[in-house]
């Protein structure tokens, strides 16, 4: 597959794989990952805690998807109004962990810093959460582990790699699948994540999984996609959209 990422979004809480995309590492991949992140909260009371890299297209990926519009105050009483930008929403708390390296690639230390919110409120999240007591992406490694160990495709030095990328991706999606539905978790006492999240009554088996409808309607699946790209719109292009031409 040459230079591509597999980049992955988790509940940790709940040890949901929210998805799996694989593709080269671009602000493009990054706002899509965030908008399924966005789409599968949408319900929820608050907005979600983030816990990244620093990966550099994530910042303005999630403004992307999250961001509101700040309109800017001109500093003097005269000349031009300032050009609005986007801000992120109050609420909206993202941890970043970064890895120090030499310039040989040797991984020194390893620091945390709040990207979006106070850096005490993330960690008071994470503890009310019960994932931990600093930010950190602990669970995301352990899932590659996981992912690496039960996917020949993403074995190093291996001859059961895919040529195609749409390959990869049905074999990564079939296995997000298993690992939410099929098989139990140390850490859930025995369940699923999907009966962590009440999605499930117990655990299913990889028959059942197989003969369970999956397939919706044309209809369905256009409303799904109009819901994810009503996310990937920034509020600044929704708002340029809704501005009306003059008329005469």
């Amino acid at each position: 597959m040459g230079r591509h990422w597999v980049h992955a979004a988790l509940a940790v809480a709940s040890r949901f794989l929210i998805d799996l995309r694989p593709g080269p590492r671009t602000l493009e991949l990054a706002a899509e990952l965030v908008a399924s992140v966005a789409v599968a909260s949408q319900n929820a009371a608050s907005l979600p805690l983030l816990l990244i890299d620093n990966h550099l297209p994530y910042p303005a990926a999630i403004l992307q998807v999250f961001g509101v519009i700040r309109h800017r105050r001109r500093k003097r009483g005269h000349g031009r109004f300032k050009y609005p930008d986007l801000t992120p929403p109050p609420g909206l708390l993202v941890g970043v962990v970064e890895k120090v390296r030499s310039a040989t690639g040797t991984l020194l230390r390893v620091r945390s810093r709040a990207l979006f919110g106070r850096k005490r409120d993330i960690q008071r999240r994470i503890r009310r959460l019960h994932i931990g007591q600093q930010i950190n992406t602990a669970h995301i490694e352990r899932l590659n582990g996981t992912l690496r160990g039960q996917q020949a495709r993403l074995t190093r030095r291996t001859r059961s790699g895919s040529r195609l990328a749409e390959a990869l991706a049905f074999s990564l999606w079939l296995w997000r699948d298993l690992y939410n539905w099929v098989r139990p978790h140390g850490s859930l006492e025995g369940r699923t994540p999907a009966m962590a999240l009440g999605l499930a009554t117990g655990v299913w088996t990889v028959d059942q999984y197989v003969a369970h409808p999956v397939h919706v309607s044309d209809l369905q699946r256009e409303i799904w996609a109009e819901d994810r790209q009503s996310w990937l719109t920034s509020a600044l292009n929704a708002r340029k959209r809704r501005k009306l031409l003059p008329t005469s």
